[in-house]
């Protein structure tokens, strides 16, 4: 079995932070997109700093986004999420 060792260690540096892995839980976790307006309540942190935990997930490809309007809508990336999930079987 081949594992892309690149792909595993740039989905674990993304999941490096627990802000992050909570970002992905509640995604996990929710009937559909979330609007980034619904996220930021839930974490003690500036809006800033949750776009950038929200920057680096769309980056790895743990995330995909949606803008309308003003409002960015995430939700989970399951053929990113499927690399971790092949390389932890």
């Amino acid at each position: 079995m081949s594992v892309d060792v690149i792909a595993v260690a740039d989905l674990a540096k993304a999941l490096s932070d627990p802000i992050r892995v909570q970002v992905l839980e509640h995604l996990r976790t929710a009937d559909g997109e979330v609007c980034q307006c619904h996220l930021q309540p839930l974490f003690d942190v500036s809006q800033p700093t949750l776009s950038h935990h929200l920057k680096k997930l769309r980056e790895a490809g743990l995330v995909e986004v949606e803008r309308r309007g003003k409002w960015a809508y995430y939700s989970l990336d399951d053929s990113t999420l499927e690399v971790l999930r092949s390389w932890l079987s």
